[in-house]
C-alpha cells in the first residue's frame, strides 16, 4: 500500500496554506471575543457599582434616623452619686443645668425566718400566697398594688424542707427570691422582693396543711402580714423595708419606685447610686455637637465614595488616556445624575426654633468642581448654634404637627413631602363594661369569688381573694390585679383598667379601636361585682381626613388613603376636639431620599438589574454564536483540506507526467543524434 502525505511530490505546503486561510476565517471570533470581554468588563463594573450603592444605602439608613441628629450629652459633678444619659425613651433632652440631691435610694423589702438547725430541716407543706402593695405603719394598713397580681406557690411534701421551700419559691418566679443565710448558729430563709419601691412590699399568707395558717409552726412560720401581731400571721422579721427613691431636682421633691428614673427630666435617664443628702451635685445637659458633626461627615464621605466610584467607571482619564468601562453608558449616567440632582434640590423644613433649614449648603455641605462634597465646619457649627432642632429634618424623614395631640407615627416610600391638613370626625375609644349597681364588698370563697370575662377576644377566669374589702377602690384593685396577672389576660397580651365611681365598678380595655371589647361571660361573682345588667360601651377607631381625603382609622392611628400625595402617612391622634386640627408638615431629608433612591436602583427590577440582565443575555448570545461559528470552522477547514489535497494529488500526477515526458524527449534526442 502506498504512503501519501500532503505536499509530497508536489512541494505544495497544504498545511501552511490551510492554516493561513483558517486564520482569516477565524477573525470574526476575535471580534466576538473582544465584544464578550467588553460585556464582562461592564458586568464587573456594574457589580462594583452595585456594591458601592449598597454601601451608600447602609450609610443612609443609619442617618435617616432623626435621633442621630438630636442626641444629647450629660455631665455629672459627682458620678459616685448618680450617672445620667440623654435621649432616653421619654423625649428629647433639652440643654440645661440642674442641681440634684439624692435623699434616699429605692430599695427592696427583705424579710427573714427564725433559725432552722439545717437546710434539710422540715418546714411544712401547703401553699404560700404572696401579694404586693404598700404598708402604712401609721395607720397599720396594707394597700394592694393593682398593677401586680397575687402569686401562689405550692409546697408539697417532697419539698417541705428549708432548701426545698427555697427552691420551690425561686422556681415559681413569682417576684420574690429566696436564699438561705447561715449566721454561724442556724439557718434562716431570706425572702427578697425583686422590685424596689414602697408599692412592692410583700404580704405572705400561708395555707398550712396542718390546718392552721397563722401560728408559728409548720408552713405558717413563713406567713408575713405586716398588719398582724407577731406570732399570729406576722411570723417573719423584716430585715429591710421597701422604700421609694427620694430626690430633689432644682429643689423639686421627686419620689420614684426605682433608682433608674426616666421621667424626672425630659429626655434624660438618671441612675441613682448613693445618697448625697445635704450636698447637692450638678447635672449638665447639652447638645451632642460632636456626634452630629460625625454624622454629617459620614453623610459627606458616603456620597463622595459613590461619586468616586461612578467617576472612575464612567469618565475619561486624560492623564492615563483611558476611558472608564461605563463611559457613555446611559444607566450609569442616569444614576449619577439622579444622585447629584437629589442633593442639589431643596427640601421643605419641618419647622423649629429658627427660620428653618432647606439645603445642605446651610449646614456647610457644598459641591466642589470635581463633583465631590466638602464640609465647612464653621458653617456647620453656626447651624448647630442657631438651628439645632431643624438639622434632623434636613437629613431624615419626619413630620411636625401644628396640633400637640397629633403625633407622627410612620410613612412609606410613597409619601410625598408636603403640608397636609388634618380633620377629625371621630376620636378613638376603648371598650368598657360598667356595673349596673354598686359592687358587694364581701367576697366569700366558693360563693361569689369567681369572674369570667372576655377582653379583646382573650378569655380569662379569675378567683378573687376572699374577705371583707375596706372600700370599692380596694376591690377594684384586686379585680384589676387578678385580671392582668399571669393567670389572667396577660396570657393573651391584653389588659384592663378597673376603676370605681360611687361603688360601681368599671372595667375598661387598655386597647383602643373597633377590636377593643369587654364582656362578662359568667362566674359566681359576676352579679355581685357588676350587677344584673352591666352597661357595655363599644370601642371605636379614630376617623377623619388627611389632605382632604378620608383616611383609615385603626385604634388611635389614622392612615392616609392610597392614590394621593399623603399615601403612607400614619398619624397618632391622642384625643382632642373634633373638626379641623391644623396641618402636618411631612419632610424627606437628604439621607432618607438617598436611601430610597439607592433602594430603587438595587431592586430586582431596577436599572442595574435590567442592565446586568441585558449584559448576561448578550454574553450568552455571543457564547452561542461562538459555538456555532467554531462548528462552521471545522467544516470550512475540512473543505479547504480536501480541496488542497486534491490539488496536491493533481500536481503530483502532473509532475510525474512531466518527468516521464522529459525522459522520453531526452531519449529521442539521443537516438536521432
Amino acid at each position: 500500500m502506498a504512503i501519501s502525505a500532503a505536499g509530497v511530490g508536489s512541494n505544495l505546503d497544504v498545511d501552511g496554506i490551510v492554516s493561513q486561510l483558517m486564520a482569516v476565517e477565524k477573525q470574526p471570533l476575535a471580534i466576538m471575543a473582544k465584544t464578550e470581554a467588553d460585556y464582562k468588563a461592564k458586568l464587573s463594573a456594574y457589580g462594583t457599582l452595585k456594591g458601592a450603592l449598597s454601601s451608600l444605602q447602609t450609610a443612609m439608613q443609619g442617618l435617616a434616623d432623626g435621633t442621630k441628629f438630636q442626641s444629647g450629652m450629660t455631665s455629672v459633678g459627682d458620678t459616685s452619686i448618680l450617672t445620667a444619659t440623654a435621649n432616653g425613651s421619654n423625649g428629647k433632652a433639652v440643654p440645661g443645668s440642674y442641681t440634684v440631691e439624692v435623699e434616699k435610694l429605692a430599695q427592696q423589702q427583705k424579710v427573714r425566718s427564725d433559725g432552722f438547725a439545717s437546710t434539710s430541716s422540715v418546714v411544712g407543706s401547703g401553699s404560700l400566697t404572696i401579694q404586693f402593695g404598700s404598708y402604712d405603719s401609721g395607720a397599720n394598713t396594707f394597700t394592694l398594688n393593682g398593677a401586680k397580681a397575687a402569686q401562689t406557690v405550692t409546697i408539697d411534701p417532697s419539698s417541705n424542707t428549708l432548701s426545698g421551700v427555697r427552691d420551690a419559691i425561686n422556681a415559681a418566679n413569682i417576684g420574690v427570691s429566696a436564699t438561705i443565710v447561715n449566721d454561724g448558729t442556724d439557718n434562716k430563709l431570706v425572702l427578697t422582693s425583686k422590685d424596689t419601691g414602697a408599692a412592692n412590699s410583700i404580704r405572705i399568707t400561708a395555707s398550712d396543711d396542718d390546718g392552721l395558717g397563722l401560728d408559728a409552726s409548720g408552713l405558717s412560720r413563713l406567713a408575713f402580714d405586716p398588719t398582724a401581731a407577731a406570732g399570729f400571721g406576722k411570723n417573719l422579721t423584716q430585715v429591710q423595708g421597701a422604700q421609694d427613691a427620694k430626690l430633689l431636682v432644682d429643689g423639686i421633691a421627686i419620689s420614684k419606685s426605682s433608682n433608674t428614673i426616666t421621667d424626672a427630666i425630659e429626655g434624660v435617664t438618671l441612675n441613682l447610686l448613693k445618697s448625697n443628702d445635704g450636698s447637692p451635685t450638678t447635672l449638665s445637659v447639652s447638645h451632642d455637637s460632636a456626634g452630629i458633626k460625625a454624622a454629617v461627615d459620614t453623610f459627606v464621605q458616603a456620597y463622595n465614595s459613590i461619586n468616586q466610584t461612578l467617576s472612575d467607571l464612567s469618565s475619561y482619564n486624560a492623564a492615563a488616556k483611558k476611558s472608564g468601562v461605563l463611559q457613555g453608558d446611559s444607566a450609569a449616567l442616569s444614576i449619577q445624575t439622579r444622585i447629584r440632582a437629589t442633593l442639589s434640590g431643596v427640601i421643605g423644613n419641618m419647622g423649629g426654633t429658627g427660620p428653618g433649614l432647606s439645603s445642605l449648603s446651610q449646614v456647610g455641605v457644598s459641591f466642589q468642581k470635581d463633583g465631590s462634597l466638602a464640609l465647612n465646619p464653621t458653617k456647620l457649627q453656626a447651624a448647630l448654634d442657631n438651628n439645632f432642632d431643624d438639622i434632623a429634618g434636613l437629613f431624615s424623614a419626619g413630620a411636625k404637627s401644628s396640633d400637640g395631640l397629633i403625633g407622627y407615627s410612620d410613612a412609606t416610600s410613597k409619601t410625598v413631602a408636603g403640608n397636609y391638613a388634618v380633620s377629625i370626625t371621630q376620636l378613638a375609644a376603648q371598650s368598657s363594661r360598667t356595673g349596673s349597681q354598686a359592687a358587694g364588698l364581701i367576697v366569700t370563697a366558693g360563693v361569689n369569688d369567681q369572674l369570667n370575662i372576655l377582653v379583646d377576644g382573650v378569655a380569662a377566669s379569675i378567683t378573687l381573694a376572699a374577705g371583707n374589702y375596706a372600700s370599692a377602690n380596694a376591690l377594684a384593685a384586686e379585680v384589676q390585679t387578678k385580671l392582668n396577672g399571669t393567670g389572667g389576660l396577660m396570657v393573651g397580651g391584653s389588659s384592663v383598667v378597673v376603676s370605681q365611681s360611687s361603688g360601681i365598678l368599671n372595667i375598661t380595655s387598655a386597647r383602643y379601636g373597633s377590636t377593643s371589647s369587654v364582656s362578662i361571660t359568667g362566674g359566681n361573682g359576676a352579679a355581685d361585682l357588676m350587677g344584673a345588667a352591666p352597661v357595655s360601651t363599644a370601642g371605636a377607631d379614630v376617623a377623619g381626613t388627611i389632605n382632604g381625603v378620608a383616611a383609615t382609622g385603626m385604634g388611635q392611628t389614622l392612615a392616609a388613603a392610597a392614590g394621593n400625595a399623603s399615601e403612607g402617612l400614619r398619624l397618632t391622634i391622642n384625643g382632642g376636639s373634633l373638626g379641623a386640627r391644623g396641618t402636618v408638615n411631612f419632610s424627606r431629608g437628604y439621607a432618607d431620599q438617598l436611601n430610597t433612591l439607592a433602594a430603587d436602583f438595587l431592586i430586582s427590577d431596577g436599572v442595574i438589574a435590567g442592565r446586568t440582565d441585558g449584559l448576561n443575555a448578550s454574553i450568552k448570545n455571543i457564547d452561542q454564536r461562538q459555538d456555532n461559528f467554531n462548528q462552521r470552522l471545522v467544516t470550512i477547514e475540512a473543505r479547504y483540506r480536501a480541496q488542497f489535497t486534491a490539488l496536491d494529488t493533481m500536481l503530483s500526477s502532473l509532475n510525474q507526467s512531466s518527468a516521464f515526458l522529459t525522459q522520453q524527449l531526452a531519449s529521442l534526442k539521443t537516438t536521432y543524434s
